[in-house]
């Protein structure tokens, strides 16, 4: 016998960004009866987790790959400025819910570390000092630091510089005020909340195995898998935030805005530091350049982490080549992906990304030797005995339908939403969980838009976020004015 539900919101998926919109959701209307299901025993276990790449907090400080150089010589700056400006309005929010005594001491989920870009060789160190002139002319950037000294960088990054060859130019930008963000839990706290409202179901150990649109509502089947029962839930928004199980969600949902869209999964690793001594002397995240071939996910870096309440010190990804979609799933994901619907897109894509490919699989084979000696660019007296390496999340690439190729790859984020705004989907993956707000901001514009323009609402988003409907990268008053209040608030300065 098939138990029933009823419900105004269903969430599907556990991680940092069904959480957002839930608490979102329910802040602008407790009346709401939002309901998240998460096929896990606990939320925030696939990429949300501290230990599956999503600890950064991309800001644009430290990644090379958001400021590609032009042919001209010239650095691009656009999509830095962007995401930097999305991760204040995380920010904003994240300090909101501090202020209101929802999120717990800040520490417990956010913390102070300097965000660093690191180059060595003439032509890296040239491409730095541009790239640093042409960000700190602009004011969300204005704090960065630039320097070639030594004995600068010896104290910014002890164990990068510490044994390195003083014949090689070396250059480095630093943010003292970047973050470490352990969206596990983040997420975590943001669901402890929800589960207080009256109106909030939290399902885990469920898995939604269909879902069809049937007169305005969406009647979704769902699986009990601790009791082996079916579970029908009739809902009037659906969002699917399931990290890599999104697309074949999405794909049964049958909206005509999924057509075309396809997923090229990836896996990682990194090598973690177990000598305490050695975590306790580097506190920064250092961001270098990405190998020749190597997708944007793979920019190495020396990465200080705060993960349930602990340091660890982390240097990677290392990227992989899996057919799995989560990092709990099958090896049949990627195949039972492949539609009608998105075959052109997914041979188009493959046909034009065969280096990509082989750098994955040339990634798979590589020996802990090997890997030991691209940390030694980093950490130049790093022990082999010291690391070992530990699997990260997958992540699933956006695949879209392109003229041109018949298919491409694309690297990001990417909400699709039916054209009645009944149901919305985020693919992609970096930057990811660090513009959770903003992207689940597009989703309520989207979904809500109605709604949206109500006056209570759009007082109640102005409370939460003192920037909505403004610009941060137009106007430098507004923010240096949110930007004191949140590392106040969340004490990151």
């Amino acid at each position: 016998m098939t138990t029933s539900l009823d419900t105004d919101i269903l969430l599907v998926g556990g991680g940092i960004m069904s959480a957002t919109l839930g608490t979102l959701l329910h802040k602008l209307n407790p009346d709401l009866r939002i309901t998240l299901v998460e096929q896990q025993a606990e939320v925030a276990t696939e990429s949300s987790d501290g230990w599956n790449n999503a600890g950064t907090g991309h800001a644009g400080y430290c990644e090379l790959n958001y400021t590609p150089q032009n042919a001209d010589g010239s650095v691009s700056i656009a999509r830095a400025l962007k995401i930097n400006a999305a991760f204040e309005e995380s920010l904003q929010f994240w300090a909101w819910l501090v202020e209101q005594g929802i999120l717990r001491e800040p520490a417990s989920f956010i913390n102070p570390t300097p965000h660093a870009s690191f180059v060595w060789g003439e032509k890296d160190v040239a491409f730095l000092q541009k790239r640093h002139r042409a960000l700190s002319a602009h004011h969300l950037f204005a704090d960065m630091e630039y320097s070639e000294d030594p004995a600068v960088l010896q104290q910014w990054m002890p164990l990068v510089m510490a044994a390195r060859k003083a014949d090689i130019p070396v250059a480095a930008t630093r943010v003292a005020y970047g973050s470490d963000v352990d969206f596990g839990s983040l997420t975590r706290q943001l669901v402890q909340h929800l589960q207080s409202a009256p109106g909030f179901k939290l399902l885990t150990r469920h898995a939604v195995t269909g879902l069809k649109q049937q007169q305005g509502r969406w009647q979704v089947k769902a699986a009990d898998l601790s009791k082996g029962k079916p579970l029908g839930i009739r809902a009037g928004f659906v969002f699917l935030g399931a990290g890599g199980a999104t697309l074949p969600l999405l794909q049964k949902s049958a909206v005509k805005e999924a057509k075309g869209y396809g997923g090229f999964p990836v896996s990682g690793q990194w090598l973690v530091c177990h000598n305490q001594d050695v975590i306790n002397r580097h506190h920064a995240k250092v961001y270098g350049k990405a190998p020749i071939g190597a997708p944007p996910m793979s920019v190495p870096h020396l990465d200080t982490r705060i993960i349930n309440g602990k340091p660890a010190l982390l240097f990677g990804p290392f990227a992989g080549f899996t057919t799995r979609f989560l990092k709990q799933g099958s090896l049949l994901d990627l195949v039972s992906s492949v539609k009608r619907g998105n075959l052109k897109s997914m041979l188009g894509a493959g046909r034009h990304n065969m280096d990509l490919t082989r750098y994955l699989v040339g990634e798979v084979f590589q020996t802990h030797k090997q890997r030991v000696a691209a940390l030694r660019n980093f950490y130049p007296q790093a022990k082999e005995s010291e690391w070992s390496l530990v699997s990260a999340g997958q992540r699933v690439q956006i695949i879209k339908e392109c003229d041109q190729k018949g298919g491409r790859l694309e690297f990001g984020t990417e909400i699709v939403s039916a054209g009645d705004g009944s149901l919305a989907a985020l693919l992609g993956a970096s930057p990811g969980a660090s513009t959770s707000v903003p992207a689940m901001l597009e989703v309520l514009q989207r979904c809500f838009g109605q709604q949206l323009q109500s006056a209570s609402w759009q007082e109640r988003m102005r409370e939460m976020l003192p920037s909505y409907g403004q610009s941060l990268i137009e106007d430098a008053e507004l923010l240096r004015t949110v930007r004191r209040r949140t590392l106040t608030s969340l004490k990151l300065a």
